[in-house]
């Protein structure tokens, strides 16, 4: 089997410092995470960006700096930004920001650009033209359902067919199971590049059998803090690792 690919998402739009004293969220601690998370065996970056107050934003300025710090930074780690709504942005906010970012790949909810259908072939329209790979998250089977209408009526670009299963999310606690994967699977039949992320303390179990299934792996502290038994990890770049070693060792057992 190829090595395992790892995303990491440190922060997310919704935890603060009271949920762990290690979540990055100015520029220099996200710099400073993605540094140490790299080195710990991560692939790729999931960029939320924070306002002076801390709260998500989709300012385009400040994903262009951080982008740019990113770049300089950490010129081997893949970057995605979130376009993430989070009940605060509309659907024309999120279509500014790709337009005025222009990022090499993004994140977007089909879920919430179906708020808005008459946006929705635009806004994959220029994200082909500006060359920003997508990857759609989708949440259940409903969404999935929805991605392959759209596919199929060309809404969706024939290229675009990347996608994110999050397991849990609506899940009592957030507490996602392995076997949460299946039925995206099942709803999808049709796939070319695939990605979980999964909430609670079982995250790693639902990763680990998601990439023995043929998909990519993203951790981090926007899904989940802590450890199987219930422990904190230390920081992001200590969950990083210890995926890349459970991940490395189930290769070697194949």
């Amino acid at each position: 089997m190829t090595a395992p690919f790892i995303m990491v998402a440190p922060n997310g739009a919704r935890r603060m410092k009271t949920d762990h004293p290690e979540l990055p969220i100015t520029m220099q601690e996200t710099v400073e995470t993605a540094i140490s998370c790299q080195n710990a065996g991560a692939d790729a970056l999931h960029l939320h960006i924070r306002d002076q107050q801390g709260q998500h934003s989709l300012d385009a300025g400040s994903y262009r700096e951080a982008l740019t710090e990113l770049t300089r930074q950490v010129p081997n780690l893949r970057i995605q930004i979130t376009t993430e709504a989070m009940g605060q942005f509309s659907v024309e906010d999120q279509f500014e920001c790709l337009k005025n970012v222009q990022p090499e790949w993004a994140s977007i909810s089909i879920r919430e650009i179906a708020r808005s259908p008459d946006l929705a072939g635009k806004i994959y329209a220029a994200c082909a033209d500006q060359n920003t790979e997508v990857q759609h998250i989708l949440y259940d089977t409903a969404d999935v359902a929805l991605f392959n209408n759209w596919r199929a009526d060309d809404t969706i670009k024939t290229h675009q067919t990347s996608a994110i299963f999050v397991l849990g999310r609506y899940a009592q606690n957030q507490i996602s199971r392995a076997s949460d994967l299946k039925p995206f699977l099942d709803a999808m039949p049709t796939r070319t590049d695939w990605m979980v992320c999964a909430f609670g303390p079982y995250e790693h179990d639902c990763l680990a059998t998601a990439w023995a299934s043929g998909g990519a792996c993203r951790v981090g502290f926007e899904n989940s803090l802590t450890q199987s038994d219930g422990r904190l990890w230390d920081d992001n770049a200590a969950t990083v690792r210890a995926l890349r070693q459970r991940l490395t060792l189930d290769n070697k057992a194949i």
